[in-house]
């Protein structure tokens, strides 16, 4: 895709460091390069070749900027596909946004968003779910999530899905042929191919929508509440995941009224933790507010941490948690460990992960670790292996398999071929879809003005 102007942006992050990048991408990005760098020896810039460097100084008008070094890479054979050059200065602040400013006044437009990768996506570099792949590096908070995002960038899911797409199309075009040109003696498709195929195709489908969540853990992070009723260790629980003071914790009980939020490392997965005020009949007004935002997370969350004080008896308030953990995603906290039980153990037998910790001494956040990870399925991720990658993704996914299912039944009943096809091709449109071959402008925007500018 041909662009007609020349972007420019900071690359790195805008803060003091050893070193800070300016990309340039656009037909004319070697040539605003060359009025800004001047190399040293006898180089000219415009004559440079692809992945070539050179040493020189950064120049804003008749002023001397940095000493820097500028690599060009030449259109095909870019990140973009574009004419690239990209000059690499010192790190400081003011230092950066001064060439920025050289650049932009030699000539180069501010870059939205995402643009460099948006290029890269539009100029066939990459498609759209190694472009969504990227963000997902960078964004990395963990080994396996950093591991499933590389997975993704080197085009597993796009070879997946573009795999099973093809079966879809080939029997369609089939199917089209057979229909369009019945003097051709085009021989007639059975029934038991399109059958096998669509079943094929459909368990493919469901496979990768079955390890969602579970990649979804170790990429994206878990909606995750603490619940509990009051002073059970809530907040030092929190703090504790946090690895830092994160939460206010005293011996009165309804310390903590507002939602505390978080993104906290645990094991393998990321949760995006939540500490919520304790659950009980209350009179006071503000606490009750607390009250009521706790038990509307728990309703709301993904995976709830129900923490229960083993120093004290089982009690009404612990089985209002029990109560609002039933059909909910849930691993049972027992508490205070360290201290002399009270506490009626067979009350949490409804959970089918009990874990015991004592949250002040920092014990038991090993085995809680391993209980999350086992609830979430994400021990058993495979972060080589093709995974959806966010929720667009998963969509797509779905209506292609809801789309086939119905091609599936329509066989099954005897429907015409036609009409079963009707169902086929629009589970092939969400596979393009998902893929980006088919999605449309509004889409493509959407996703690329989540990244961050420079990228």
């Amino acid at each position: 895709m041909k662009f007609e102007n020349t972007v420019a942006a900071v690359s790195t992050p805008v803060a003091a460091g050893g070193l800070g990048i300016i990309r340039i991408s656009g037909d004319d990005a070697i040539s605003i390069a060359a009025k800004v760098f001047i190399p040293s020896g006898n180089k000219n810039v415009k004559n440079m070749k692809g992945y070539t460097a050179a040493y020189g100084t950064v120049i804003h008008g008749d002023k001397k900027i940095d000493e820097a070094v500028l690599l060009v890479f030449r259109a095909p054979h870019s990140y973009t596909g574009e004419n690239v050059a990209e000059i690499s200065c010192h790190g400081g602040v003011y230092v950066v946004s001064r060439v920025l400013r050289a650049v932009l006044d030699a000539g180069a437009e501010p870059a939205a968003p995402g643009e460099f990768t948006k290029r890269a996506f539009l100029n066939g570099k990459m498609d759209l779910t190694e472009a969504e792949a990227v963000m997902s590096l960078i964004g990395a908070q963990g080994e396996q999530g950093a591991n499933a995002a590389l997975t993704a960038l080197e085009g597993a899911l796009s070879k997946k899905i573009n795999a099973a797409a093809q079966i879809l199309i080939t029997d369609s075009a089939y199917l089209s042929a057979w229909v369009d040109y019945p003097d051709d003696e085009i021989e007639e498709i059975s029934s038991r191919k399109l059958l096998d195929d669509y079943k094929s195709v459909l368990s493919q489908l469901n496979e990768l929508l079955i390890g969602y969540d579970a990649g979804r853990a170790v990429t994206q992070g878990i909606d995750t509440v603490i619940a509990g009723k009051p002073n059970v260790g809530k907040s030092t629980l929190m703090n504790l995941l946090s690895g830092f003071n994160r939460s206010i914790v005293t011996d009165i009980a309804g310390t903590t009224r507002d939602v505390v939020e978080d993104t906290v490392r645990l094991g393998n997965v990321v949760l995006r933790l939540a500490d919520t005020a304790g659950i009980h009949a209350t009179g006071n007004e503000v606490e009750k507010i607390g009250v009521d935002f706790a038990v509307d997370r728990v309703a709301r969350c993904e995976l709830v941490l129900a923490v229960f004080d083993l120093s004290r008896p089982f009690d009404s308030e612990d089985e209002k948690i029990i109560e609002l953990c039933k059909n909910k995603l849930a691993v049972a906290v027992a508490n205070k460990d360290d201290i002399a039980a009270d506490f009626d153990k067979e009350k949490l037998s409804s959970f089918k992960s009990v874990v015991y910790i004592s949250a002040k001494l920092g014990k038991g956040e090993k085995e809680l670790a391993e209980a999350v990870e086992s609830a979430l399925g994400a021990n058993s991720v495979d972060t080589s292996a093709a995974m959806l990658a966010n929720e667009r993704q998963r969509r797509c996914c779905e209506k292609a398999a809801e789309c086939l299912q119905e091609a599936i039944t329509g066989l099954e009943l005897g429907l015409t071929l036609d009409a079963v096809t009707v169902s086929a091709n629009a589970a092939i449109d969400e596979l393009l879809a998902l893929t980006g071959e088919k999605a449309g402008d509004a889409v493509v925007n959407e996703i690329f003005s989540r990244f961050c500018v420079g990228k």
